[in-house]
């Protein structure tokens, strides 16, 4: 399995927040183009560069702005003031693409989230089928630029996403990228997170208990070794996402790249409440009942 390093630098997280997203679909024509309210005009130039539009074309975009407000108010609950900043930074282009493609991300100048912990989160907001473009004008975290996204999704589409949503989608990004920090490995954390979550989706968790045997197996699956207040993170992470009405089958379909590298491991990805409910399915079906 394919390990990589993570290289952390903290203020670099709220430019992603802010950043841009094209979508193409759905009758939308033009694509979103979400910025930090604080970028300098040298600064938009080299983001717009990086994300590959020409200054000269902006008026064929729906740009929007985030600002450090907007950043605060998603982020406050799980990074402190000096981790979020007091500059909006992070920018992101959104296209929205044909059904069945899913959600495929691609940064530039950020250190703390990575392509997949986006797609992981994304997908636990809602959003489907899109091409999403993550740039800073410099090294920056990119935490902000799910706030961007999420809103500039919203705008595209026409489609609200719930407060809950938002709030799991951005826990869900700084757990994952805490985790990928402990371990020194963001695509064993990107994979971690993602099956975790298919079990508790799949099998219907709620309960905590549940959510902690699940937990446990996945970290048997990996062959991962979780400190007790990392457990206690992702348990009520998922207690959030248990509540979201996510449908199993479109998150490895949206998050597809993620979920395709967990099917290369060979593991037995059937989670464990989903065998039990199986095993009885089967004793009742020969009972007769």
């Amino acid at each position: 399995m394919k390990r990589k390093i993570l290289m952390f630098s903290i203020a670099g997280m709220a430019g992603i927040l802010a950043g841009q997203v094209n979508v193409l679909a759905d009758g939308v024509e033009q694509p979103y183009l979400s910025l930090g309210a604080d970028l300098t005009s040298e600064e938009k130039t080299t983001v717009l560069r990086l994300l590959g539009v020409d200054e000269d074309d902006l008026d064929d975009y729906m740009v929007v702005e985030v600002t450090n407000a907007d950043e605060h108010q998603y982020l406050d609950d799980y990074l402190s003031s000096s981790v979020i900043g007091t500059r909006a930074l992070s920018s992101v282009l959104i296209e929205k693409t044909n059904e069945g493609d899913g959600i495929n991300v691609t940064t530039y100048n950020i250190t703390y989230c990575t392509e997949g912990m986006y797609e992981n989160a994304l997908t636990t907001a809602g959003i489907s089928d899109a091409d999403v473009t993550v740039a800073g004008p410099f090294n920056i975290t990119g935490t902000a630029a799910l706030v961007g996204a999420m809103n500039a999704y919203e705008e595209m589409t026409g489609d609200e996403i719930s407060e809950e949503s938002k709030d799991a989608a951005t826990n869900e990004l700084v757990v994952t990228s805490d985790l990928a920090e402990e371990l020194e490995d963001s695509d064993l954390a990107e994979q971690f997170l993602a099956l975790v979550k298919e079990e508790v989706v799949d099998a219907d968790i709620e309960d905590t208990e549940d959510i902690e045997e699940i937990i446990a197996d996945c970290e048997e699956k990996l062959e991962v070794e979780l400190t007790d207040e990392q457990k206690q993170q992702i348990t009520e992470l998922m207690e959030k996402i248990s509540n979201l009405d996510l449908d199993v089958n479109e998150l490895k379909e949206q998050a597809a790249n993620i979920y395709n590298e967990l099917k290369k491991l060979n593991l037995n990805t059937e989670g464990i409440w989903a065998q039990i409910k199986s095993f009885i399915s089967g004793i009742l079906s020969k009972l007769g009942l």
